[in-house]
């Protein structure tokens, strides 16, 4: 197949060879320049969501720790023993500033938070296997702060970021640690099976933000577009321009030279090679020219020779 393109190749005209050759460089630089760029892009949306995402994790925590440190124990010293409020709880709190948040900001509208625990008092926030093996490279990796990527939702692709969740403050064991120990309404409301036994300091959840991958790659395609546009227009202008130079400046003139060549080979010694530049379709100019003195030099000695050697010119 090399060997018959080859072939090919080279029964035809140089003009078409630059074109031809101008083509295939104009397509490889786009292909190679679209798949860089594409990596390139998409890292660059991640990176863009990642920021965001950091900024509601900021705002989540100081939620958090806001009711923590400012609510809670507010709340606390008006409540009786028994008494439950879910205002105390910073998961709570945090939900209803992200919904809030999500609902009135539509930069944030396609985002989803949730609090993925491996034993929560709601067993809404309990987490999926998905999310286990998560917790668990969290647990395993204590300098791990972050874990980012890809995952299948019901049948949907989302770019999701993650956070460890652990209880730092003693507080919380409160409703935490034992049923005897909780409030009698929490356990009302909630039961006695789920969202006890923990223990401080350790990794027992996380912060999951998540949005639909189509968003991602979205932004990335709006950014490939317009700039392999662009890419593409510079590149087809400058093959353009080169493919217009060579065939003005070096086809052309190569041209000329093989017609008056021609009409020096059938015997027209007035025919004339025109230098129009110094370069080196100039210099093979003058080199025709050259060798078209040195023939009309030799026929002419020729002549000269040929008439002194017959007999009836003497």
């Amino acid at each position: 197949m090399l060997r018959r393109f080859t072939l090919n190749f080279n029964n035809l005209t140089l003009a078409k060879k630059l074109t031809l050759l101008l083509l295939i460089i104009f397509i490889g630089g786009i292909t190679f320049s679209g798949i860089a760029l594409a990596k390139i892009l998409n890292d660059k949306a991640q990176d863009e969501i990642s920021s965001s995402a950091w900024l509601l994790f900021r705002t989540i925590s100081s939620v958090r720790s806001y009711t923590n440190e400012e609510v809670n124990p507010e709340l606390e010293q008006r409540l009786e023993k028994d008494e439950f409020a879910a205002q105390t709880i910073p998961s709570y709190s945090s939900r209803k500033v992200f919904e809030k948040l999500r609902n009135e900001n539509d930069a944030y509208k396609d985002f989803f938070y949730k609090e993925a625990m491996l034993n929560p008092t709601n067993i809404g926030d309990k987490a999926d296997s998905f999310e286990t093996e998560i917790i668990q490279k969290f647990s395993q990796g204590k300098n791990l702060k972050e874990i980012s990527g890809y995952r299948s939702l019901n049948g949907v692709k989302f770019y999701y970021i993650t956070r460890p969740l652990a209880i730092t403050e003693s507080s919380c064991l409160r409703c935490h640690s034992t049923p005897e120990a909780a409030p009698k309404n929490m356990i009302k409301r909630y039961g006695t099976e789920n969202g006890f036994g923990w223990k401080l300091n350790l990794i027992n959840g996380v912060q999951i933000i998540s949005i639909p991958a189509s968003q991602v790659l979205q932004k990335a395609y709006q950014s490939f577009v317009l700039v392999m546009g662009i890419v593409t227009m510079i590149f087809a202008i400058a093959i353009y321009m080169a493919n217009f130079w060579l065939k003005r400046y070096v086809v052309q003139p190569i041209k000329r030279v093989v017609r008056v060549a021609e009409a020096v080979s059938t015997g027209d010694m007035d025919a004339e090679f025109e230098k129009v530049a110094n370069d080196e379709i100039g210099s093979l100019v003058e080199a025709f020219t050259r060798m078209k003195i040195s023939l009309v030099m030799a026929i002419r000695s020729f002549e000269q020779y040929r008439r002194g050697n017959n007999p009836t010119n003497k």
